[in-house]
């Protein structure tokens, strides 16, 4: 038994890792509604197992669950994109700020190496992907700053601008600019705290000011085309 309940809980992950990538890719669209029995049919997976992943993802904000309606990528209003980004204004300058204190050679190899896939990714017409990475620069950062509590909200919240940018970005201009990380990087590298936490501050208000916060009219794909299955 004890198996067989590591196996569904692993396969739940899964769905929901999945799922979530998707997400972050803007394979999802927001307001996308994410039917049992189609995401059982592509993960291979029964309706409980997805349920179960469902529910992990509403916990995240990636996910709304409505009584007698079903689960449906969440849609920010844009008063909670404001939120989000001032939310993030607010931790991520901290985090940059102690990141720069703590960094380690090998803590700076890895974000280089993030800015390079996030480059790979621009250059490959992959630009949900390229995305995905920039968020995960920002997580990054709040992982070296050794700060768990803030670094939870802050993948959170960046989960949440997924969202948001999927909803309201006026196209490559609302992505995380190169000159943007690169200059981060340098001043963690240089250990330059407070200028890593000016950096950061200027950076997110600058994301921020980059999306059209009106009402989106675009309709969402369907699930199938979203994971390029025909």
């Amino acid at each position: 038994m004890t198996g067989i309940g590591i196996t569904s809980n692993q396969r739940g992950r899964n769905v929901a890792e999945g799922l979530a990538t998707a997400i972050h890719e803007h394979r999802l669209s927001p307001g996308m509604k994410l039917n049992e029995d189609e995401v059982g049919e592509i993960f291979g997976v029964s309706r409980t197992i997805v349920r179960s992943a469902l529910q992990t993802l509403s916990h995240a904000q990636l996910v709304v669950i409505e009584p007698n309606r079903g689960a449906f990528v969440a849609r920010p209003s844009i008063r909670e994109a404001r939120e989000v980004f001032e939310a993030r204004a607010l931790l991520e300058t901290r985090t940059a700020h102690s990141a720069a204190t703590r960094a380690t050679p090998e803590d700076i190899a890895l974000l280089k190496r993030h800015i390079d896939e996030e480059h790979r990714a621009f250059d490959a017409g992959e630009t949900g992907r390229a995305l995905r990475l920039s968020g995960d620069f920002h997580i990054e950062i709040a992982r070296i700053a050794n700060q768990a509590t803030i670094a939870a909200f802050v993948r959170q919240l960046v989960a949440r601008s997924s969202l948001i940018i999927a909803l309201y970005w006026r196209r490559r201009q609302a992505t995380c600019e190169s000159h943007a990380h690169h200059a981060l990087l340098k001043a963690l590298e240089a250990h330059e705290a407070d200028r890593a936490k000016e950096l950061m501050t200027s950076h997110l208000v600058d994301l921020l000011s980059l999306l059209d916060l009106t009402e989106p009219t675009d309709a969402p794909a369907s699930l199938k085309e979203a994971f390029r299955l025909p």
